[in-house]
């Protein structure tokens, strides 16, 4: 076994597969004498009392990433990235266990979670980093919000479909007006997600570069551009007529902004650590779930 010596455990909220997934990693890990912790939210979902009396504690996300030098996320991309924004700042490592839908970042599958998690433990694993967004809402000069985000920050009409008007700068320098329904920064995690549905290139997970994607600009002109990943990107919310401006990261927090009020995005300085086991292949996640062509039948 290597150093992983507590583990932490995550599960997705509402999620009946989560939890079966969940009890048979408990099962695992006690078979296996590895301690391991129950983040609070995921234990109320398990009905078994022996089990989650078998964790070593039970505690918020926060602290689980102060004691916790492995931590499995058990659901989908959703569940992923949430652990992703509360963990990325203690340096703890995340292992993904597939239970939802496109599965891009938890890429175990639920039949393999003994084979793939023991090899993982045995120190058979390929270990990434990937980095995440800051972003803060300015307004005359006080922050009035902060959120950070693993796949994109997205400035949108909120409920109702309206154009908007902003102004796109880099480090400082002017780029580009636009009216358009939003637009959307997006890391390389993030680049498979909704930036791919706007229109945007996949960005390989080792490139340091952001892209920053027009949804539905009024000026066909106005295509995706990728800055270096180092950038400042500051977006000037323009005026609006019956639109009401929101802000979103990883489609989690909400912030509502005015006409005026700048938008900051640049690059959290802790990166993530995602453990993949050895068979995993970033081309062949992109041709299974995109559904790309396989090699040519050869005569």
């Amino acid at each position: 076994m290597t150093h992983f010596s507590t583990i932490g455990l995550i599960g997705h909220l509402n999620n009946e597969r989560a939890v079966y997934s969940i009890k048979r990693l408990i099962r695992f890990l006690q078979q296996r004498n590895k301690a391991f912790v129950l983040e609070a939210e995921t234990a109320a979902l398990i009905t078994d009392a022996s089990m989650v009396s078998a964790a070593q504690q039970i505690m918020d996300m926060e602290t689980l990433g102060q004691v916790c030098d492995l931590v499995i996320v058990v659901g989908g991309d959703g569940s992923l990235l949430r652990g992703a924004r509360a963990l990325a700042k203690y340096g703890v490592p995340l292992l993904g266990v597939n239970r939802g839908r496109l599965g891009f970042l938890t890429d175990i599958t639920p039949e393999d979670i003994e084979e793939k998690v023991e090899e993982v433990l045995s120190g058979a694993f390929k270990s990434e980093q990937r980095f995440l967004l800051d972003m803060e809402v300015t307004r005359q000069g006080q922050v009035i919000a902060t959120a950070d985000a693993l796949n994109d920050v997205v400035l949108h009409p909120g409920q109702f479909i309206h154009m908007l008007q902003f102004e796109i700068s880099v480090d400082g320098v002017f780029v580009t007006s636009q009216r358009s329904d939003g637009v959307i920064v997006s890391t390389p995690t993030g680049s498979t997600a909704y930036s791919l549905s706007g229109g945007g290139p996949i960005l390989h997970p080792a490139l340091d570069a952001i892209v920053v994607v027009p949804m539905n600009p009024h000026t066909l002109s106005s295509r995706p551009i990728v800055v270096a990943g180092g950038s400042a990107i500051s977006i000037i919310v323009g005026e609006h007529n019956r639109a009401e401006p929101m802000v979103t990261c990883d489609g989690h927090s909400h912030v509502d902004v005015q006409t005026g009020d700048e938008i900051s995005i640049r690059k959290k300085p802790q990166l993530l650590e995602l453990l993949h086991p050895l068979d995993y292949n970033f081309y062949e996640r992109c041709r299974s779930k995109l559904g790309w062509g396989g090699h040519l039948l050869k005569e």
